[in-house]
């Protein structure tokens, strides 16, 4: 299993994430990715600075690791025409490392341009940004006209040599179905196995990757890991139906006023315990998982998360995982 670092914008601010890129990279994680927000989940996170910008000059500032959204919407914020030329234009910032990963979005960061539509609108429009998007990327003038999406006589100037490789995040059978064979990657943030044998049963002897995501909360002192943790990530186990629709922080502090520090740390690795992490990593493995990025939960400790994964955590999940 490739074990990768999340680029957290919801929590830390442009210039600390660029730093934190290539000291992840120093530090042996195999792949980086970055959440593309417009809003953090809570007040106390604090951030959320424009991800393309940082993933560009991540690109300058690394040189092997991996790069990957995690994820974008192509369908209020960016029209994906648009979505299709950055991710082209950071495959060649990035000399070929950058694999773009999409989803239907949340209300959380699309309502600022506009009315959230209703869930299987949004899997429609997902489905016609896809076409679009692997249609320019695959390079040559493309025309579209969908029921939500027009593209008119549009090119994608500079693409890199090969092509800008796609991921589509899916939480059940439905998304499978509609985009197993559109796409190149599956994305999930549960070890659901299941969805696993059901992508890999679509696309056959070229499954692609699956890249699933987890948080953790790695602290010398538990209690204090635990106080992170809650104070930062305590939405964390509201679920993707009801994470989608909220429509801001405030929100989603009121949908988790009754989350106490135990639960969250019932939930997520929380303190110094390494084998915690890899019991936890080791699910994602067992469902079929084939690379998984960690959440450093908290801004306020990053380094010291940073300065351990070189030394003892990066060896360890790779030893554990294997």
């Amino acid at each position: 299993m490739n074990i990768g670092y999340t680029l957290m914008s919801e929590q830390s601010g442009p210039r600390d994430l660029v730093r934190y890129a290539e000291r992840a990279e120093d530090a042996g994680f195999d792949f980086e990715v970055c959440s593309d927000h417009s809003f953090p989940w809570l007040d106390s996170q604090g951030h959320a600075p424009y991800a393309w910008s940082v993933l560009g000059a991540v690109s300058q500032v690394t040189d092997h690791v991996e790069l990957m959204t995690y994820v974008t919407c192509p369908t209020r914020r960016y029209h994906p025409a648009v979505v299709a030329q950055k991710a082209a234009t950071l495959g060649l910032l990035s000399g070929g490392r950058f694999t773009l990963g999409l989803g239907a979005g949340e209300n959380l960061n699309e309502h600022i341009v506009g009315p959230w539509p209703a869930v299987n609108v949004r899997h429609d429009m997902l489905s016609e940004a896809v076409t679009i998007i692997v249609a320019l990327l695959d390079g040559g003038y493309v025309d579209f006209e969908g029921e939500h999406f027009r593209v008119d006589s549009a090119r994608v100037w500079d693409l890199p040599d090969e092509r800008v490789p796609i991921g589509v995040a899916v939480s059940g059978a439905q998304g499978v179905r509609r985009f197993a064979r559109a796409v190149d990657h599956l994305i999930a943030v549960e070890p659901d196995a299941a969805l696993v044998r059901q992508w890999d049963a679509l696309r056959g002897h070229d499954a692609g990757r699956k890249i699933g995501q987890m948080p953790v909360c790695w602290h010398s002192d538990r209690d204090e890991a635990v106080r992170i943790a809650h104070d930062q990530f305590r939405w964390f186990g509201s679920g993707w139906k009801v994470n989608a629709e909220l429509p801001g922080p405030a929100g989603f502090a009121a949908v988790s006023r009754f989350v106490r520090p135990e639960d969250v740390a019932d939930a997520i690795p929380c303190g110094p315990d390494l084998d915690a992490i890899v019991e936890s990593l080791q699910a994602f493995a067992d469902a079929g998982f084939t690379d998984v990025a960690l959440v450093q939960i908290g801004d306020e400790h990053q380094d010291e998360f940073l300065d351990m994964a070189g030394r003892e955590l990066v060896p360890y999940l790779q030893a554990g995982t294997s």
